[in-house]
């Protein structure tokens, strides 16, 4: 009975390991298929930014859609949030976008350097905006949450930004990484990574690795006992 019941368990432990490696694999279908419906999007032509009556369907699904969008760019309420990039440390300027569409979007015009390059605010004024669709970030970064009442931000929450600007009217639940700007300057536009890490093959070939080194190792013991 012994024997019976620890064969069974490694019989068990092979399917679970093989059935990992399957898992695996599918993830890796999975995510070949996402890279290719993000990579049709960054080619596409932008669309118009998404309206009210779409906002219930926007999800994490949406992402890198290119979108556009026209209206007055109130540089006058903007906000920098914590980021580190390709290029150093420093913030994202996030300002709102009152649409001549009647709604509000949030657009991180890009990014400057904490040694004091800056884009300072301005007049509001007409501007249309081209970027990435991106969803937001709420609460924080890793170990650290956003303060709104420090007005100290680490991630780009629109609703939290939304409200600690007081911004009236309808905000779009998502935000737009602007496309970097002709000429170059500061907030540099434009690094958004879009970049999706793909190991789930290794990861397959470790579990059917594992449940073939114990499949055999399973058959060596059985073969051993048999010739006692």
């Amino acid at each position: 009975m012994r024997r019976l019941a620890l064969a069974a368990a490694l019989c068990l432990t092979v399917a679970a390991l093989a059935s990992l490696g399957v898992w695996q694999l599918q993830r890796r279908a999975w995510k070949h298929a996402l890279i290719e419906q993000v990579d049709r999007r960054l080619a596409a032509a932008p669309i118009p930014a998404p309206g009210p009556e779409m906002w219930p369907g926007i999800t994490a699904a949406n992402a890198y859609t290119r979108i556009t969008a026209h209206g007055l760019l109130r540089t006058d309420r903007q906000t920098k949030v914590q980021a580190v990039t390709r290029i150093g440390p420093g913030f994202w300027v996030m300002a709102p976008l009152e649409t001549d569409r009647g709604f509000t979007l949030i657009v991180n015009r890009g990014f400057v350097p904490q040694d004091g390059q800056d884009s300072a605010p301005q007049p509001p004024l007409p501007a249309t905006i081209s970027g990435l669709l991106r969803v937001s970030e709420p609460g924080g970064a890793f170990l650290r949450s956003n303060r709104p009442a420090e007005d100290r931000w680490y991630s780009r929450d629109v609703a939290a930004i939304a409200a600690k600007r007081s911004l009236a009217g309808a905000v779009a639940p998502y935000f737009v990484d602007a496309d970097a700007a002709p000429g170059g300057g500061w907030p540099r536009g434009g690094l958004t990574i879009v970049s999706f890490p793909d190991n789930h093959m290794q990861y397959a070939l470790t579990w059917f690795a594992m449940a073939a080194l114990l499949a055999a190792t399973g058959i060596g013991m059985a073969w051993r006992g048999r010739r006692r």
